[in-house]
């Protein structure tokens, strides 16, 4: 019984820790977050930190793949071979928007990897499994509209992926320069409205016949 309470707590000071090191880096960046700051947001301490993690680098680590996996694993759960192709495709391209705008935090932490030339992801043993996932799930939903007739045959499943997220991703990141930039407010619902709809129109026009 006490094993069972000690392991629970674990669990639980880990999943305080990871929440708190989610916060800082993205607000912060790998750099600028401190262990000691995390430490007291998580309500632990950083013998708890190094204990359960090792370092500030793999902290950092543990929280990009628990993002990765988290937004994989909500694309696994839309359902999308209980649609049509093209119905699926809007649901995912809607979906991979939405997400964006819930959860701010993962574009700035895949930024910050990417100012460190993914060095930390490299060493993951789990990120080639998870990302393979939205691979299949795009390349099935690819074949599936082929074999409806309606999406043509020559359409690389990855790079419709780096479409489908940059076309939500680049707007997202730019909306205040972009703001400034064509004197018109990108950061408002209606431009979001509208935005959404070029994407689900750009991203049909692209695969289909």
């Amino acid at each position: 019984m006490q094993k069972k309470i000690e392991k629970r707590s674990a669990a639980a000071t880990q999943k305080r820790i990871l929440a708190a090191a989610k916060k800082a880096f993205a607000r912060k960046g790998l750099a600028g977050a401190r262990v000691d700051e995390i430490a007291l947001s998580a309500n632990a301490n950083k013998r708890m930190i190094y204990h359960y993690f090792g370092d500030k680098e793999n902290l950092f680590l543990r929280v990009l793949e628990n993002a990765y996996i988290d937004i994989r694993q909500a694309e696994q759960s839309l359902e999308l071979d209980t649609l049509s192709a093209k119905e699926a495709l809007d649901k995912l391209v809607q979906f991979t928007w939405q997400y964006y705008i819930s959860n701010p935090e993962f574009i700035t932490l895949v930024n910050n990897e990417n100012l460190h030339r993914a060095r930390h992801l490299k060493k993951s043993k789990i990120i080639e499994k998870a990302n393979q996932q939205l691979t299949s799930l795009v390349e099935n939903l690819l074949n599936r509209g082929v074999n409806e007739g309606v999406f043509r045959e020559d359409i690389d499943p990855v790079q419709l992926n780096i479409t489908i997220a940059a076309i939500g991703y680049y707007y997202l990141t730019n909306r205040y320069t972009g703001t400034i930039i064509y004197k018109r407010d990108l950061g408002s619902k209606e431009s979001f409205e509208d935005r959404l709809k070029f994407n689900l129109t750009t991203i049909q026009r692209l695969v289909h016949k």
